[in-house]
């Protein structure tokens, strides 16, 4: 059994792993503004697993999201009226 729950964890955790191609489909970010992005700096937090794959991890990218969106949220304020 601890076996199986053992490759369970792996499995979840490699899911969790996102190349570019995926952030861009699942941010709708062209793939070139990503790698543009990581050039700079900016952007989601991204690393590499050898010298040329550059990966996210979807935490991370949810993160990035969830921070772009308190940054530059507009209206629903009820108070504001």
């Amino acid at each position: 059994m601890e076996k199986t729950r053992a490759g369970s964890e792996v499995t979840n955790r490699v899911r969790e792993i996102l190349i570019t191609r995926e952030v861009a489909e699942l941010t709708g970010i062209p793939e070139g503004t990503l790698r543009f992005w990581r050039h700079k700096g900016v952007g989601p937090a991204s690393f590499t697993l050898n010298a040329k794959r550059v990966v996210y991890r979807r935490s991370e990218i949810e993160r990035w999201i969830e921070e772009q969106e308190a940054a530059t949220r507009r209206g629903g304020n009820p108070d504001a009226a």
